[in-house]
């Protein structure tokens, strides 16, 4: 008997080899709950937010209500999930645009994690379940306007006097920033880098958003400027010092990107399969020519290893074994083969490519952004070559 090279099973799809019966029922569930959630709720709407360059101020609400917001923390009104539900969340969130998952991502794996990280008990009871509930909005400083990959040598400085701390200095590019009820800023002291809760109106501390972006247009990003800020001592987190404190917020941050940038890498290949399926040159669909089934072919298996790779890093970082740079290797990877997918799917798509009527230039505009920030390629390549050659060579 002779065989086809396509099935029935598979033809169309963009899950070649069947990763969802790797998951549980819960996470398909899960993946599932937030799909419908973004399909209905959110993407008939994304394309304008980009256009406009704004997103609804009750975004941190719904997000809230759907359990979203912190979902892999335990505690404070947080739902306790998995790494893997939590980063199955992240690739449908990213699959309708790079600025919902930064949202969530930013509230819940930084903002959030800080605080439940290293902050103390009164800290925690204060802003958490407000912040998993999307009552408050929080944001993150770390990055300044001179010092985004080397933060050991940031600006912004923490000062005592008497019991309280006076903060000054600025960070540059931080999502949420001008929304924001409460800032988490990292800031050098005599003793060593130390982060802060510094809630919105508190004298001294202002946000302004940034405007005329290409990327991550439904976002709010923002410069958070500090003069003078005086705080008391019981806005200090009391349970870390040093770079530990934000660098493995950061972690929590990229291991949703590398699950995320799959979701937009997904959006743009299945645009390209459904466009090519129908668009019709000399007579015939163009997906019915050889250069464009290769094209198809190479974007899907780069789809297939990257959501592979994401679900190993998940269970391993759901066992307790995932180190910082089996991190790294998912955030280059991914982000990496994101946007090659998205620009192959926009050469399938013509001149149509460009047009917000379709996601894929949308979702490249996006992973621009989504390269550089949580460590730029570079900085990940440091990561991954001291890793194996044992030689650090950032400077």
């Amino acid at each position: 008997m002779g065989t086809t090279a396509t099935t029935t099973s598979t033809a169309g799809t963009s899950d070649l080899l069947g990763m969802t019966a790797l998951l549980s029922e819960e996470e398909r569930m899960v993946q599932q709950t937030v799909r419908d959630f973004v399909r209905d709720k959110l993407l008939p709407d994304v394309p304008d937010w980009y256009e406009r360059g704004a997103i609804p101020r009750d975004l941190g609400r719904q997000f809230g209500a759907l359990g979203l917001l912190g979902m892999h923390l335990d505690g404070y009104g947080c739902a306790g999930m998995s790494a893997v539900a939590y980063g199955l969340a992240c690739l449908e969130l990213e699959a309708a645009d790079s600025g919902l998952r930064s949202f969530v991502s930013v509230q819940g794996s930084l903002a959030m994690s800080a605080i439940h990280k290293h902050g103390s008990e009164e800290q925690k009871q204060e802003w958490l379940p407000r912040m998993a509930s999307g009552e408050a909005i929080g944001c993150f400083g770390l990055t300044e306007p001179d010092f985004g990959s080397d933060p050991a040598n940031m600006a912004t400085r923490a000062t005592r006097d008497g019991s309280d701390w006076i903060l000054n200095g600025s960070k540059m590019w931080i999502t949420n920033g001008s929304i924001a009820d409460v800032a988490v800023v990292w800031a050098r002291t005599d003793d060593g880098i130390r982060g802060f809760i510094v809630p919105r109106g508190t004298p001294g501390f202002t946000a302004h958003e940034i405007h005329r972006k290409l990327s991550l247009r439904a976002s709010v990003t923002g410069e958070l400027v500090l003069d003078d800020c005086r705080l008391p001592a019981a806005a200090m987190l009391p349970n870390v010092r040093g770079l530990r404190g934000p660098l493995s917020c950061l972690n929590e941050a990229r291991y949703g990107i590398l699950w995320g940038a799959m979701g937009a890498a997904r959006s743009c290949f299945e645009s390209a399969l459904e466009y090519a399926k129908n668009r019709v040159q000399f007579g015939r669909p163009i997906a019915g020519f050889q250069l464009t089934q290769q094209k198809l072919v190479d974007m899907s298996l780069e789809l297939e290893k990257g959501l592979l790779l994401a679900l190993h890093i998940g269970r391993l970082k759901d066992a307790g074994q995932l180190r910082p740079e089996q991190v790294s290797v998912g955030k280059l990877n991914n982000v990496r083969e994101a946007l090659k997918i998205a620009r192959e799917a926009r050469t399938i798509l013509g001149a149509n490519g460009i047009s917000l009527e379709y996601p894929v230039m949308r979702h490249m505009n996006n992973l621009e952004s989504v390269l550089t920030y949580e460590g730029t390629s570079e900085i990940h390549t440091l990561v991954l070559g001291q890793a194996l050659t044992g030689i650090p060579a950032y400077r």
